[in-house]
């Protein structure tokens, strides 16, 4: 099978490598070639554009940041679909609403191509450890068809039902996170004004049971105002946005989401976007981040 791969950033370059380590050859386009230099030193070909990818691989994986992004690769001149060929196969991993999904599936389907969205659950660590949770909405035959390298690349893979339900298993998914975050940031705020010291809250909540597991792996991080990214905080902002827009007839009866969209928003004016999405502790708690120190 002839592999390629759209979009080299964070995730995306972990994963991809992944895939070259299980002994693939992967063909790669990036926006910027410095980008995707890391897979070019591991043996990966950079392409110059996405309908060269689509032209000549069987299957072609895109991780990019946001619905602007897959659409300019998938639909732009020069893009993935102008390439479409007979049983090509597209999975885009990126986080994006489901009805974008589901309009991108429409779209590959008018072309003859077939679709998947199998967004990940996972941050940087888990991409380079192969430990990611996929997330896939699409026919079975295809997930199946996929499954091989999902498993080089992730620890389980989770069939979510038709096109665009992967996408909304993420958009839940990222939600909670996003809550988790703001929660707990919120009650280490509390604790402080209430004259609890630092050092408690910070043993102590994490350990506790009503606290995400997650948080406790960031518990020594945290403490030192140590935010270098991991999930940008810009796309936890996006993720949420897109989550509400995209159930705007209960999007008021949502109030949390809207909550923790707000207030990641604003960290993300304050200049926090692109740093890891726990840099929130440090806006909520006017704590200094690394840039700062």
């Amino acid at each position: 099978m002839q592999i390629g791969w759209i979009g080299t950033g964070i995730m995306g370059s972990r994963m991809a490598a992944r895939l070259i380590e299980a002994g693939h050859e992967l063909q790669v386009y990036n926006r910027t070639r410095a980008g995707a230099r890391s897979l070019e030193e591991r043996g990966a070909r950079f392409i110059s554009n996405a309908r060269a990818i689509a032209e000549a691989n069987d299957l072609v994986f895109t991780m990019l940041a946001d619905p602007a992004a897959v659409e300019s690769v998938a639909l732009g001149p020069q893009g993935l679909l102008s390439g479409a060929h007979e049983n090509l196969l597209w999975v885009d991993s990126s986080t994006v609403d489901p009805a974008f999904s589901r309009r991108m599936a429409g779209a590959a389907s008018e072309r003859g191509l077939r679709f998947l969205d199998a967004p990940v659950a996972g941050s940087k660590k888990p991409a380079e450890e192969g430990q990611l949770l996929f997330l896939v909405g699409g026919d079975a035959d295809l997930i199946e068809r996929v499954e091989p390298l999902f498993s080089i690349m992730g620890k389980k893979t989770i069939p979510a039902g038709p096109n665009g339900a992967g996408s909304s298993l993420k958009m839940v998914i990222n939600l909670m996170l996003g809550l988790s975050m703001a929660s707990f940031s919120e009650a280490f705020r509390l604790g402080q004004e209430l004259g609890l010291s630092e050092e408690l809250l910070l043993n102590t909540l994490p350990a506790t049971p009503v606290v995400a597991p997650f948080v406790g792996l960031l518990k020594e991080r945290l403490a030192k105002n140590d935010y270098s990214v991991n999930f940008p905080l810009k796309h936890m902002q996006k993720d949420l946005r897109l989550a509400l827009a995209s159930v705007t007839t209960i999007a008021d009866e949502l109030p949390l989401a809207s909550g923790a969209r707000d207030r990641f928003g604003r960290a993300l004016e304050n200049g926090l976007g692109d740093l890891d999405f726990s840099a929130l502790f440090a806006f909520d708690n006017a704590r200094p981040t690394s840039s700062d120190l």
